[in-house]
């Protein structure tokens, strides 16, 4: 099994959490947000939605120059959460899976013109820039939905709701 198979496999994993999570949500909450700093409710769910959209690129490119002004996207309902979530894990897996272990250890770089952010292997930047970045705005997300007396979904093990 290749690393990149180890990792196609973590991030199926994350995913069930993860939809678990988003299938709670309710639309009437989207525009909540807990603190003036803070994301809305919608904003971060389509956030950890879309940090699967990194993969791709990262497996494909050497560097992703990102353009000056980014508009993020924003889901309008929980479908179309749902919806572009499962595609986006259906396309990581699919880059994953059998990518080879030599091409995860070489450099990539993010930057914005002659900024650059950062330039780390391929494999740190799936651990830590996708899969572990999810797994952190996930959580942020199970606050929010605790914050609205949502039933949070059991992640690792049994939750205050479920056990």
């Amino acid at each position: 099994m290749t690393m990149a198979d180890a990792m196609a496999m973590e991030l199926e994993q994350e995913a069930k959490s993860t939809r678990k999570m988003l299938e709670r949500l309710k639309e009437e909450t989207f525009d909540w947000k807990p603190h003036e700093k803070s994301m809305t409710m919608g904003r971060l769910a389509s956030h950890v939605v879309d940090l699967l959209e990194w993969a791709e690129p990262t497996l494909r490119l050497e560097e992703m120059d990102l353009p000056a002004k980014y508009e993020p996207w924003i889901a309008g309902s929980r479908s179309e959460l749902i919806e572009r979530f499962d595609s986006n894990v259906r396309k990581s897996v699919e880059a994953l899976k059998g990518y080879p272990d030599e091409k995860l250890l070489q450099p990539w770089t993010l930057k914005s013109g002659e900024t650059v952010y950062f330039t780390m292997p391929r494999a740190v930047v799936m651990r830590s820039f996708v899969l572990n970045h999810l797994v952190h705005h996930r959580g942020q997300l199970s606050v929010y939905i605790r914050l609205h007396d949502i039933p949070v979904p059991s992640i690792y093990g049994p939750s205050a709701d479920e056990s």
